[in-house]
């Protein structure tokens, strides 16, 4: 008898704890199996070979010195899965130094899973209630209050993480610090209609902006700012060879 692979299993746990509007959340056993089924996720059980060597162009040897191309300036790829109204499963793989800028996950809940290699993950979580000002520092814009809710490197030894709307650093970027895969489950998806739009910011330290906020200025917190443009963020699609998901 054929076993269910992994990916699967995946799948119907979400298929059984996720709604399309995320409400109500999903229940903590859910949350708890499904990071059990992530933490022991490979890159065999998703049809990926894990990349050891340096993939920037450059420290090679003198044979492959001509014949490499630059990929640190390649783009990210990522690998669709499996979507469907209520949730996302995809794979982003990544070149060395390449970065997913800070971006949030409105009304959005967030389980992230690297498969190999090491990146290096900073993330914030919304000031409540909003604090929000406008700064003569920073080109008058408009910006809102932040805390950091995480700055450290993470890597396929690491437990899933799961970020929460409000908690567990819902705004996040990502570096890669070598070649590295993350397998990501969103729910609900991105649904520019139902107001979970992708939205990118810059951060900037608290004291940098003369808002005059009476919290105390410290390190913990930062000022982040929407903005509209990537022009440096690169993203390609590519072709999942992994397990087949049954519906």
């Amino acid at each position: 008898m054929k076993t269910s692979s992994k990916i699967q299993a995946i799948y119907e746990v979400c298929k059984k704890s996720f709604t399309p509007s995320g409400i109500p959340p999903p229940p903590s056993q859910s949350i708890q199996t499904l990071c059990s089924l992530l933490d022991t996720l490979t890159p065999a059980d998703v049809g990926l070979k894990e990349i050891n060597e340096d993939d920037r162009g450059y420290g090679l040897s003198y044979l492959n010195l001509f014949t490499r191309t630059a990929r640190w300036s390649q783009s990210i790829t990522y690998l669709d899965v499996h979507e469907c109204d209520s949730f996302t499963m995809c794979i982003f793989c990544f070149p060395t130094s390449s970065v997913i800028p800070l971006h949030d996950h409105p009304g959005m809940t967030v389980f992230s899973k690297v498969l190999y290699g090491s990146l290096h993950l900073k993330a914030y979580d919304w000031v409540e209630p909003p604090e929000i000002r406008m700064s003569r520092d920073l080109d008058s814009s408009q910006v809102r209050l932040a805390k950091l809710a995480g700055d450290k490197v993470v890597t396929a030894s690491s437990g899933t993480s799961v970020l929460y709307p409000t908690t567990g650093g819902n705004l996040h970027c990502f570096t890669a610090i070598t070649p590295c895969a993350v397998f990501d489950v969103l729910t609900p998806p991105y649904r520019e209609a139902a107001g979970r739009r992708c939205s990118y910011y810059h951060d900037y330290p608290y004291s940098s902006t003369d808002a005059g906020s009476d919290r105390e200025t410290g390190a913990e917190f930062a000022w982040l700012k929407e903005v509209r443009e990537q022009g440096d963020f690169y993203m390609q699609s590519g072709t999942y060879k992994g397990p087949t998901v049954g519906i």
